[in-house]
């Protein structure tokens, strides 16, 4: 029973350079990316920069209903046009 809540316990965090592995992206990227305030949500645990698993599932839902690919609602081609405004001198 411990060793089945150590596992989840170890789980449900990951430090860098695992996030990028569970990503499927370069730890770098990763790295310029917390910099930049633009990835996932992480902390620090100590030194050691650490991301929970349940936030990087969350931000790679999030970065998927912002693609316009995969969120019809976003899809330029699906929107009615705009109508153009006309100037009078």
């Amino acid at each position: 029973m411990n060793d089945q809540i150590a596992s989840r316990h170890k789980a449900a965090f990951l430090n860098l350079n695992k996030a990028a592995e569970y990503l499927g992206i370069s730890p770098n990227t990763l790295y310029v990316w917390r910099h930049r305030r633009q990835g996932p949500p992480s902390f620090r645990m100590g030194h050691r920069v650490m991301y929970r698993i349940s936030a990087l599932n969350e931000w790679v839902i999030a970065q998927e209903q912002a693609d316009s690919r995969s969120n019809a609602a976003l899809n330029p081609l699906t929107q009615k046009p705009m109508q153009r405004t006309v100037r009078t001198p």
